[in-house]
This record gives C-alpha cells, sequence and structure tokens, in this order.
C-alpha cells in the first residue's frame, strides 16, 4: 500500500537549506556592501585626489578622476619636508614599541592567566581600570616620569611608555586562559623551565593573538600625534603625523604637498596589513591542542 505523502502545509524547510540561508545571506551582502561604498569612496576619492594639481581640487564642478594627473605632491612631500627623515623615525619608533609591546604584554598576560596570587589578580584590575580613563589624564604625570628619565626629547621617550599596554596584555590573558594547565603539567613533568615553556610552547600558540596585537600596535604607534608632539622639540627627532601636520600653513595650505604626504604615510599600515592578515584569518587557536 503506498504511503501518503506529507500535506505541503506540514513540510517543514530543513535548517541550512537555500531557501531559509538566501534572505540572511542578501541582507548580510547588502550591509557588507553599504560598508564598503561609505568607506571606499571617500578614501579612493582621497587617494585620486593627491594626483591631481592644486588649483583643481577645489574647481567646480567636482570631478572623481583628475584630468591632468601628476605626481608633484609626492615628490615635494619627500624633498621639501624632510619626508624620508620623519618617516624613518616614525618606522624605529613603531618598530621598537611593537615589539616590545607583544613581549611584556604576552609574559604579563601568561602570568595574570596561570599563577593564582591575589596580587596578581589586583594587579590585573589596576590593568583593566586604565582602559577607563582617557588617556589625557596620565599626560602630565607620564610626562613627569618621561623627563626624569632623561628621556624627554628622544624617541625613546615615545616607545617606552607604550611598551605595556591594558589592550594587549587583556588580549593575551584571555587567551591563555583557555589553554588547558595540562598541557603546561606535561611541558614541567619532561623538565621544562617557566621560560622554556612560555616561549617554546605558549607563544607558538598565541601566534593569532601576536599578529592581531602587532597589527593594532604597529597602527597606534604610527598614527601618534598628541604625545610625540608634546615630549618631542627637536625638528630631527619629529615623527611623520607632526612632520605632516606642519604642512598646514598659518596662512594658507598647499593642498596637493598635504595630501601626497598623507597617502605616503599610509601605505606602510596597508602593507602591514595585507601581509599579516593571512596569518591572522587563518590561524588556528586550537593548534597543539588535544581533547
Amino acid at each position: 500500500m503506498a504511503v501518503a505523502s506529507r500535506p505541503p502545509a506540514l513540510r517543514r524547510t530543513r535548517p541550512g537549506s537555500k531557501t531559509g540561508d538566501l534572505p540572511r545571506k542578501i541582507g548580510a551582502s547588502s550591509i557588507m556592501w553599504l560598508l564598503v561604498v561609505v568607506y571606499a569612496v571617500p578614501a579612493l576619492w582621497f587617494v585620486m585626489s593627491s594626483f591631481k594639481p592644486a588649483g583643481d581640487l577645489f574647481s567646480y564642478p567636482l570631478t572623481f578622476y583628475p584630468k591632468h594627473p601628476t605626481v608633484a605632491g609626492y615628490t615635494q612631500a619627500w624633498t621639501q619636508f624632510d619626508f624620508a627623515s620623519y618617516f624613518l623615525n616614525t618606522l624605529i619608533v613603531a618598530t621598537a614599541a611593537t615589539l616590545l609591546t607583544i613581549v611584556v604584554s604576552a609574559a604579563t598576560g601568561y602570568a595574570l592567566a596561570k599563577y593564582s596570587n591575589w596580587w596578581l589578580k589586583a594587579f590585573a584590575v589596576c590593568i583593566l581600570a586604565t582602559t577607563m580613563l582617557p588617556s589625557e589624564t596620565i599626560l602630565a604625570p607620564l610626562f613627569l616620569v618621561v623627563r626624569n628619565l632623561g628621556l624627554y626629547n628622544n624617541l625613546a621617550g615615545i616607545v617606552v611608555p607604550a611598551v605595556i599596554t591594558a589592550t594587549g596584555t587583556f588580549m593575551f590573558r584571555q587567551f591563555f586562559v583557555t589553554v588547558p594547565n595540562d598541557l603546561l603539567e606535561a611541558a614541567r613533568i619532561d623538565g621544562s623551565g617557566e621560560l622554556s615553556t612560555f616561549v617554546r610552547i605558549m607563544l607558538p600558540l598565541a601566534r593569532p593573538i601576536i599578529m592581531t596585537l602587532a597589527i593594532f600596535s604597529f597602527q597606534w604607534r604610527w598614527n601618534d600625534y598628541l604625545w610625540p608632539l608634546i615630549i618631542l622639540n627637536d625638528p630631527k627627532q619629529f615623527t611623520l603625523q607632526i612632520g605632516v601636520a606642519s604642512i598646514v600653513g598659518a596662512q594658507n595650505v598647499n593642498w596637493s604637498i598635504l595630501l601626497g604626504a598623507s597617502v605616503l604615510s599610509m601605505v606602510p599600515l596597508v602593507a602591514i596589513y595585507l601581509i599579516f592578515q593571512k596569518y591572522v584569518m587563518n590561524a588556528d587557536l586550537n593548534a597543539g591542542l588535544k581533547d
């Protein structure tokens, strides 16, 4: 005897079917394309304007593509404002601060995650409490400390305060908490010391966090303007952001040079992101762990 088929009204769409996922995919794609338009159009307009002569930037009607493309803004920014020196100073600061931030934040996060002393917990609360304060509130005491250390008007005065960050410490702590203690106990039974365990086991597992913090830290230090402006007085020590700001004169602004210098200052950040994003996106957070 033939089995009666289920009425159409009682049929249900299985989870994950194409019919059920289609509206959700369309909505998500629409939002993503809207964000692309909102962010990409001003950025592209900014880059294309850097190839326009200064007289064409404010001509009416406005045009997206330059009628007479030129790289004069780039060449003048590189030669007339000591751009190479500013670029090198910023590269030194960003690279040194990023490396030190990763090492110190990883060690601090490991200690806060794997050692259960009451004073470590209090120290963790103090570190996280700093995220609730605007950075401007500690500029005065921070300046006094840096000056007393003899680091005023020195690139080291920018690097030292940036060595430890609450964000980096919190990121490493939250990751190391998820690492089973059995893995550490096995390493200790095999005779591995604390430093060896941290360097040979914990740091390789934390590679996604290292890459993510490296991108963020390099971006923070590269774009930092207020603190270098306070701590530096010698034009030879100026960072890139201070140098770009100096292009803006009291009476007039050479927009062609300003746009060219701004685009050049963006190149390292874009390159860093394109190089390291695949390591962050493809990294396995559970690498080396077994159930």
